[in-house]
């Protein structure tokens, strides 16, 4: 079962689940966002695909005439932007320790020592999957931002005047509701480009929290219910309406040095993120990157991110923004 959001041709916000064919949505009467339809779901005690199929309508609408008129919105949002909190962590799938290293010779050298990157990877390699009710290896974590940081299929990506470089992470991202008590439920998945500042980050690892642009986009699905184990996808970057470059990428907990269960519980242990009423977008780290193969992007180019359990791509132009310059501080 995939959910979209988007607003109908009268500008209402609306919530769709995307025919079996993939070209159509059936409208949900009663719900306009997918935070609602969540909240309902718990309230009934009962599963998110059981509040879907009783509030379907059995007409559909047009879904990639949605997406081409740009009315598609990000599968999740909150109608407080600042309680959507955007969150990932990295090194995480086999072949992103590959993607980090060859950013790390790149910059010191073949002979540079054995980088932390590396170590942590290993760490999650070595105890990532525990069994059940056990705690693993903790991740690496960032923190993106919040909800306003999060563009629509669509939408343009801001590549700031003062970044390095900008280009693509494909992730698959967990999204997630917290009940009255603050338990954390999982409504479920999206595709993800997390977007970030490669070059910056190589620079040195203790600037991967700037290399994040803060900007990232989700959707235009979401998978409800579990995620395969084996999840595979092809990233893509368009130029001048041609591909220039492309790349096959691997997800889903086979492909992963760490179980989600465990990423979940080094998130969700800080009491402060188990706030009543919360969203939560929750990035689960990239494989392959465009960067890490020595490709280099250009403003205007058009990032594309498909795998075919989640429907139809999540594409993005990258989009300069000039950068302001100095930004300084008054004393009241």
């Amino acid at each position: 079962m995939r959910l979209i959001q988007y607003r109908d041709k009268d500008g209402q916000r609306r919530v769709g689940w995307v025919t079996p064919d993939g070209n159509g949505a059936r409208p949900l009467s009663g719900v306009t966002t997918v935070y609602e339809l969540a909240q309902r779901a718990i309230a009934a005690g009962g599963k998110l695909a059981d509040q879907v199929k009783s509030l379907a309508e059995e007409a559909s609408v047009d879904y990639a005439q949605l997406l081409a008129e740009g009315r598609v919105l990000a599968p999740l949002d909150h109608p407080e932007a600042a309680r959507f909190l955007i969150t990932g962590t990295g090194l995480t799938h086999i072949g992103s320790a590959d993607a980090r290293n060859k950013m790390h010779t790149a910059t010191h050298g073949n002979d540079a020592p054995e980088s932390d990157s590396m170590k942590i990877f290993q760490m999650g390699l070595e105890g990532g999957k525990p069994g059940p009710g056990k705690i693993g290896a903790q991740p690496e974590w960032f923190f993106k931002g919040v909800g306003s940081c999060v563009l629509a299929p669509g939408e343009p990506l801001p590549l700031p005047g003062f970044a390095l470089a900008g280009a693509e992470e494909p992730e698959i991202v967990g999204l997630y509701i917290l009940d009255a008590n603050g338990h954390p439920w999982r409504i479920g998945y999206a595709l993800g480009n997390e977007f970030s500042d490669h070059v910056t980050e190589a620079k040195n690892y203790l600037y991967t929290q700037h290399s994040k642009l803060r900007a990232c986009s989700l959707g235009p699905e979401l998978l409800v219910g579990e995620l395969p184990q084996d999840v595979r996808g092809k990233t893509r970057i368009w130029r001048n309406g041609k591909v220039v470059w492309q790349e096959d990428f691997l997800s889903g907990e086979a492909n992963m040095s760490h179980s989600i269960a465990n990423l979940e519980h080094f998130h969700f242990r800080y009491s402060m993120f188990r706030r009543p009423g919360d969203l939560h977008a929750y990035f689960f780290g990239a494989a392959v990157m465009s960067y890490s193969a020595g490709f280099k992007t250009k403003p205007g180019d058009e990032f594309e991110i498909e795998a075919p359990i989640f429907g139809k791509a999540l594409r993005n132009k990258m989009e300069l923004v000039p950068d302001e310059g100095l930004v300084s501080v008054a004393a009241l």
